[in-house]
């Protein structure tokens, strides 16, 4: 592809760190010519290039053809064009060799003018590094997901404008891939967009996935061609995410000539999601004889995360590049940047934790910080952990709402936390409050029991007083709650379950255990009675969660079964567990529907997430 003066001038700029007036006197160019140089009106004289190509170390006969291809065309002589064109493609033999770059960025949803301005920007700044293909995300330039922002025309409309705006801007002599929405004739499509050559073609993603979190279906028609373009005399083909989970998209692309596959994604995260990513492509390079670029969003966005990881495969199957986990970034792909030792299953879903929180609370630009009620528990001690690592301890709130059943360990422990990650700690008792809400109660309440209504009473007088806070300070209040709590109904509904984000929404008791356990291999800020004790809600006097549930060991296990899997109570005692506890747990899971309607949402790390993901109705009949 012919490449222009300014786009030389850009690269020598770039190599050099000087500035066109540096440039002009330490080379001696004429001012004006330099001027006329970097706004196209000139083409660089044959001296020049020369110069610039030593510069930039590379084939001066190269230079000399594209600025005398250029000239040509800014006088209209057709017949030097020609000429010139043939001594291009003459000089094809010793170009060098493609230079693609992954970018790995993290979009945000409907910000569609500033993901525009970073791939632009992007886009200049590697261009200026000798690349030549630069590569994003799916639906890099409106995130993802965008859900029913897609039914609204103004939405559309926008998408279109910025295409236009990113075409006008990119170097025309580089080629980049974005994932976007488009519109042919009324019907829209998930589609990678290539800007080559100052033209924009486009892919439509053939296979749309519609289980789990996916609705693609709701909103996007399924494309039927395929697309293969040229790039430094390499054939490359170009998929869009689930397209790459059936071996037609691919091999159709080859059998158009492609020599390599590029898929654009927005894949996310779950456990152990990364390993079937590199079985489903080393399957489709294996059977094509390809090489392969996967490409991956990386960012929170609601209830899901997206964790990047992007690669590249050979032909044999062997990953040559593996970029990082949970971090926005770029890589060249000149040179192999090998994954370094398998992280561990704790530190992949607490970075996960940490990247949806940060996200969170930063994209929707509502909130200052976080807020937690700080218990002296496992929960809350986790919850803050996440907090800090994400928003910073200058950012974060704690705050101990005692009550008569509160034990001092858990006052010390809490406080030892809060100091341990410097975050700002209050106290506020509660007793005051609880004895007046009693008095108030007392003769609606005459002749019965006292039970879990006192129990959930505390809890709501906790989440009135963080909701207060959170509305005065301009935190969010972040909810404890864990997904075997939430699976059995182990939380109560406008009291500890108060506030508009969840981390540990979808992490078993278990898991939270071993979250804490792996934190404090960084630093040691979780104390180890908070990890030791026994877990209790401190409620009632000498209560623990195991009054009233199963062990959590076995308790997760089942549940592990029942909903992750899917299995049947049968099922489920056939693999040796209790039946009449079998028989209580699924029943706990199905009555509480209606608590986990009203939760506040959190990140997705399992197979089936409560939430966006795990869809039943709160009125049924069904038995397990």
């Amino acid at each position: 592809m012919p490449i222009k003066t300014k786009d030389y001038l850009a690269k020598v700029r770039h190599k050099t760190g000087f500035t066109d007036y540096k440039i002009a006197k330490e080379y001696d160019i004429n001012q004006s010519n330099l001027s006329k140089y970097k706004s196209g009106k000139l083409a660089l004289s044959e001296t020049h290039a020369w110069l610039f190509a030593g510069i930039l170390g590379i084939n001066p006969a190269e230079v000399v053809a594209n600025t005398k291809l250029e000239q040509a065309k800014i006088s209209n002589n057709e017949m030097k064009v020609k000429f010139w064109q043939e001594q291009l493609e003459n000089l094809k033999d010793g170009s060098e060799s493609l230079k693609i770059e992954i970018a790995q960025i993290n979009p945000i949803v409907g910000d569609l003018s500033n993901n525009a301005e970073q791939i632009i920007d992007l886009s200049r700044k590697i261009f200026e590094s000798g690349v030549h293909l630069l590569v994003f995300p799916e639906l890099a330039l409106c995130g993802y997901p965008p859900e029913d922002l897609l039914l609204r025309e103004g939405f559309i409309t926008q998408v279109e404008t910025e295409i236009e705006r990113i075409r006008k801007q990119l170097p025309e002599a580089m080629s980049v891939i974005f994932g976007s929405p488009t519109r042919i004739d009324e019907c829209l499509y998930n589609s990678a967009i290539l800007i080559q050559h100052g033209k924009v073609r486009s892919y439509h993603k053939q296979y749309l996935p519609n289980y789990g979190v996916f609705d693609e279906k709701r909103y996007f028609a399924s494309g039927q061609t395929p697309l293969v373009f040229e790039c430094q005399r390499q054939r490359i083909g170009v998929v869009v995410c689930e397209d790459a989970w059936d071996e037609t998209p691919v091999s159709n692309a080859v059998n158009q000539g492609a020599q390599t596959i590029i898929s654009i994604n927005a894949s996310p995260f779950q456990v152990d999601k990364h390993n079937q990513r590199l079985q489903v492509v080393r399957q489709r390079v294996l059977e094509n004889q390809i090489d392969f670029i996967y490409v991956n969003a990386v960012g929170g966005q609601d209830e899901l995360v997206f964790d990047g990881g992007s690669f590249a495969m050979n032909n044999k199957g062997e990953v040559t590049h593996q970029l990082p986990f949970f971090q926005a970034t770029t890589q060249t792909l000149d040179a192999s940047i090998m994954a370094s030792s398998i992280e561990s299953i704790e530190k992949t879903i607490y970075d996960a934790l940490v990247l949806a929180t940060k996200d969170y609370v930063q994209k929707n630009g509502v909130f200052n910080g976080a807020l937690i009620g700080l218990s002296g528990g496992i929960d809350s001690a986790l919850t803050l952990a996440i907090a800090v690592d994400a928003l910073g301890s200058e950012n974060v709130q704690a705050v101990m709402m005692p009550y008569e059943y509160t034990s001092a360990m858990s006052i010390e422990d809490a406080k030892a936390q809060a100091s341990s990650m410097d975050v700002d700690y209050h106290e506020v008792n509660i007793f005051p409050m609880m004895s007046s809400f009693n008095m108030q109660l007392a003769p609606l309440f005459v002749g019965l029991q006292a039970d879990a209504t006192e129990e959930n009473l505390q809890a709501r007088i906790r989440g009135t007083l963080l909701m207060a806070i959170s509305n005065k300070s301009g935190k969010i209040l972040l909810t404890t709650s864990n997904k075997s709590e939430m699976a059995v109904g182990y939380a109560t509904l406008y009291g500890d379950m108060s506030g508009g984000f969840a981390p540990l929404k979808d992490i078993a008791k278990t898991m939270v255990y071993r979250l804490a356990k792996y934190r404090n291999t960084i630093n040691y800020i979780i104390p180890g009675r908070v990890i030791d004790r026994a877990p209790s809600a401190e409620l009632a006097p000498n209560q623990v969660d195991q009054d009233s549930l199963p062990e959590y060991d076995e308790l997760d296990a089942i549940l592990e079964l029942f909903i992750e899997k899917k299995y049947s109570v049968e099922y489920i005692v056939q693999q040796g567990h209790d039946e009449n506890t079998v028989k209580r747990v699924a029943k706990m899971v199905f009555n509480n529907e209606y608590k986990r309607r009203q939760s506040a949402p959190g990140p997705k790390i399992s197979q089936n997430a409560f939430g966006k993901e795990r869809r039943y109705p709160i009125t049924s009949k069904f038995q397990a």
